[in-house]
């Protein structure tokens, strides 16, 4: 039986002076990779930025690995999510002044991880990267960006992969070059892919699909 590595449970999210979320019980077993697909509007964004610890729940919990994340003081939270959870954004926040290779040994060192230069570097060839190592941000494509940004989510094989609209610009052709290698790099390092998104296109390409409806 596989391992549970997401539990939320009776989750809800109040804004001040605004709206009132409640989301159904979920939960992903290890290598589940699934789709929360919404409208905007549905609170994807909350739900995602709850799982992640980001924001703290009205009602409910958050187990990750047997973990109640809400449980842990900020300092644990903060060392527990840099190893469990890798987060891929809409926007990449990588370190402008810190080269690519800098930018992933960081998020090793974060979540308290021996630098590994040569599973980087792997990780880089990969995602055919290896030879931007050295390179700033401002020197990359945008598409190099994303696959940096990638990179830098995965090098601690994380429980989870939480992505957050990672398609949201890119045509047909593209968005199912990024899926797919999303979905085969999480399996290679171990990771449950979590994808949060409203792009129907992605439907089809999930076994496990979790509908927020508009609240």
């Amino acid at each position: 039986m596989s391992e549970i590595v997401l539990q939320t449970a009776d989750l809800s999210f109040s804004y001040p002076k605004g709206a009132n979320l409640a989301f159904e019980d979920l939960q992903i077993s290890n290598q589940q990779h699934t789709l929360i697909l919404g409208e905007s509007g549905s609170g994807k964004s909350t739900l995602l930025n709850l799982i992640g610890g980001f924001s703290y729940p009205s009602t409910g919990s958050v187990t990750i690995k047997g973990q109640n994340l809400y449980q842990l003081s900020e300092s644990s939270l903060d060392r527990f999510r840099a190893k469990h959870l890798g987060f891929i954004f809409q926007e990449a926040h990588l370190l402008k002044n810190l080269t690519v290779m800098e930018n992933i040994k960081l998020a090793q060192s974060l979540a308290g991880e021996k630098v590994d230069e040569h599973a980087i570097m792997l990780l880089l060839d990969k995602l055919q990267l290896g030879s931007f190592s050295t390179r700033l941000p401002n020197e990359l494509s945008r598409g190099q960006v994303q696959r940096v940004a990638i990179a830098r989510a995965l090098i601690n094989k994380p429980a989870i992969l939480l992505a957050d609209e990672p398609t949201a610009s890119l045509d047909d052709k593209n968005t199912y070059l990024v899926i797919e290698l999303l979905k085969a790099l999480a399996s290679e390092q171990g990771s449950t892919l979590l994808i949060s998104t409203h792009d129907k296109r992605l439907k089809d390409e999930f076994q496990h699909n979790y509908l927020l409806a508009a609240q």
